[in-house]
Parts: structure tokens; sequence; C-alpha cells
């Protein structure tokens, strides 16, 4: 059978499944849950793929919240990912509910195919992309191994070929004081709220000497328990992004000065607790980038020029360290408006609108014809196999660098920034 009736036929099965694919889109939608703890949207995902005869073992690679479902024989092996968790407060603001249920579509359709089927699928379930960088830890525990290809789609609010994404790294720094009274014995205190202040200043100052496409951006959690006690503990999170793992690792040393100019200039001490997954720069496989955009824009998707996004416009994923490893396509498909961007809780609202549900539908699609593409077209894999060696060693290097950071995490197991 000839490839275009092959990718005719996993469109059909996919507009045979929309009913089930986008209830279970707004289901996930409906019900948020945080990074390692979407138990409701696994089991919604996993029940699915169980009612179309497809094996699924549940609690991959070491994850509560992480699934794995392989099907087909010979030919490439392709991954297809779903993320399923969403961000405190504003819910699926990023719209992995979509993500969930394309990835989810992508695999039912090639499933279908059966014996038709011209090579290898592995599903994978991948949780806590927003934070602790679950797709690092399941690489760690092999969940890549042996792939030819890997591919995600994200949502946007803009059709695009690739999301520009940079490097990061989470800390969380605790500083410990001295409790006092604050009007009647504040000599006898030590303020943890000062040294984070401190800090926080000395960040600020730093950030007018970075690189442009570095940033520096975080939060205070922590701040004390009442206006007249002197604070004597205080915890801050920061997020530290780069161009590239290696440039993350010279501006990191930078900021951990920050830190500890507030515990000397305070008398605290510092805790400071560097996470065990940064996430790497995104590695776009050009080739197959290419074969993806064909086939979404053979569904009436237009893709905005990738030479016209504004310079230091740019987010960080997981999927960066699968990209490192494995040839792998992260494009973004538009559900909202250009003036509606992700971590924004109107785009909340937008990714279970009609334009989410038609990213759910295109982005599988896209992603079982792109695999088709790959399994058929011998020369378009040899092409990204080329494409990906041609920067291997910059790679391996890479994931070098983020082994040796994880092995001086200082008691952080997990951590992560997420896709904005």
């Amino acid at each position: 059978m000839s490839l275009e009736a092959l990718k005719k036929d996993v469109a059909s099965a996919i507009d045979a499944l929309a009913p089930e694919l986008l209830a279970l889109s707004h289901a996930i939608h409906q019900e948020p849950e945080l990074a390692l703890e979407e138990f409701k949207a696994v089991a919604r995902l996993t029940k699915s793929v169980e009612a179309h005869g497809l094996p699924v073992q549940r609690e991959a690679y070491g994850l509560k919240t992480a699934y794995v479902s392989e099907f087909g024989s010979g030919g490439p092996a392709i991954g297809i990912l779903s993320e399923y968790d969403a961000l405190p407060g504003i819910g699926h603001a990023c719209g992995h509910n979509i993500i969930a249920t394309a990835g989810l579509g992508a695999a039912l359709a090639l499933a279908k195919l059966k014996e038709r089927l011209p090579g290898r699928v592995r599903y994978l379930g991948t949780p806590a992309e927003e934070r602790f960088g679950g797709k690092e830890l399941m690489a760690r525990a092999g969940g890549f191994d042996g792939l030819d290809a890997a591919m995600m789609i994200h949502p946007a609010n803009l059709d695009l070929a690739t999301m520009p994404c940079i490097a990061v790294s989470e800390v969380e720094a605790t500083y410990h004081g001295r409790a006092a009274h604050a009007a009647a014995m504040p000599y006898r205190g030590l303020n943890a709220l000062d040294a984070v202040v401190t800090a926080y200043q000395s960040i600020a100052q730093l950030r007018q000497h970075i690189r442009q496409s570095e940033r520096i951006h975080g939060i205070i959690t922590e701040g004390g328990v009442a206006p007249n006690i002197v604070p004597e503990r205080a915890v801050c999170r920061f997020y530290v992004r780069a161009a590239d793992v290696h440039q993350l690792t010279e501006l990191k040393v930078r900021v951990r000065a920050c830190f500890e100019a507030g515990a000397l200039a305070t008398g605290c001490k510092l805790d400071l607790h560097w996470g065990g997954t940064d996430y790497l720069d995104l590695k776009t496989n050009w080739p197959m980038a290419g074969a993806f955009e064909g086939n979404a824009e053979a569904l009436g998707r237009e893709f905005f020029p990738l030479k016209d996004i504004p310079a230091g416009f740019a987010g960080s994923t997981d999927m960066g360290n699968v990209s490192h490893r494995v040839p792998s396509i992260h494009p973004m498909l538009s559900v909202a408006p250009a003036g509606v961007i992700i971590h924004n809780p109107e785009f909340t609202r937008w990714a279970a609108s009609e334009r989410g549900d038609a990213a759910v539908l295109d982005g599988a699609k896209a992603m079982a014809q792109t695999a088709l593409d790959l399994m058929c077209d011998a020369a378009l894999m040899t092409r990204v196999k080329s494409d990906f060696q041609a920067t291997a060693e910059l790679s391996q290097r890479a994931i070098d660098k983020l082994e040796e950071s994880a092995g001086h995490s200082h008691g952080a197991p997990h951590t992560g920034c997420g896709c904005a």
C-alpha cells in the first residue's frame, strides 16, 4: 500500500476517534493536576490505550505517572509523546490537555494500521514537564533508548515549525536566621528575609550584565510569619536560563554569588539547592520538522516564519533533553489569538476551545503522517540521521555536562522550569 494511502487511513482513523479524543482533552482540562500528581489524566489516557487493544505499562521508568505502549515490528522506531501536567493556580494554561490527546490520537491511529504499519511505535506518557523534568528522568531510565526519532506538538498562539527554546536550571535558596522581637530586641535577631531581599536585589543588578539570551527570574516563597517577629527562615526559588548548558553553567556561578551575598550581609546560614534535572536547549531536527510542516500545511495550517520571531523570545522544555539523545521535533500549533500567550489565564480558556480541539486533531494527524514518512521514506530517514549526527558530539557534551550537574544537585533530586 502506498504512503499516501496509509496517510489517508490514519487521518480517517483520527476523524473517527475525534469524539473520544476531544472528550478526553476536555476532561483533563477540567481537572488539572500538577507535576508528578497527574493520576486522573494517566488513568484516562491509559484506559483509552487499553480499550483499543494495545498493551500499556503503567508507572514506567520509575515514575508513578509515566506510561509506555509499544507496537509494530520492523522498520524505524518512532517515539510519540504526551504531556498532561498543569500549572499552579491557572490550570492548563500551557495546553497540555491538547498535547496529551494529540499524542494519544497519533498513536492509536498508527495502531489501527495493524500489520500494514511499516515500523514500530513507542507511545510515551511523559509527566512533569512544567517542573521536575519528567523526560530527563525517563531518559536516564532508558525511556528513549533504541528510538530512531521522537516527536510531540505544543499549543501556542502561532503555528511554528519549532519552539524557540533555551536551557534552564531551577535553584531554591533557604536562609536560616534567628528570631527575635522586632520592636523590643531586634539586635538579637538575624533577619532571613533581609538575606532573601539582598540576594534578590543582587540578582536584579546582575540582570543588567548578562547576555540577551539569558534570563533570571524568581519568587519569594517564604518570608516570615508575623511583622513583629524577625524572620528566622526565608525561602526563594529562581529559574536561571541560558542559550545552552555550557553558558548556563557559567551563569549559575554568578547567580550563586548573589545568594552568598545575602548570607554574608545578614549573618544568616544559606542552604542552596540546585535541581538535578536541568533542561537542555531544543535541538530541532530540520528534515523531520520539514516533513511535519508539509503534513500540517496540507491540513490547512499556515506556519509563521521563524526568522520573524522577536529576538529573545524563548521558553524551555524537557523535550530539549530528548532532542540531544534522539532526532526530535517540537512544533507549535495555534489555538489562540496572536496576543494570547501560554502561561496566561486567558490561554487556559483557549486550550478547551474549538481551536484547541482543532489542534488536537491536526496535531494527531500531522504526527501520525510524519511518523509514516519516516517509516516509508528511507532517504528522509537518512537525512534525519545525518542532521542529528552533524552535532552529535556537541549533544554528547551537553548530556555529559547535564549529568555532571545532576551529580552536584545538593539534595534536590528533581526540578525544572517548564515550557515558557
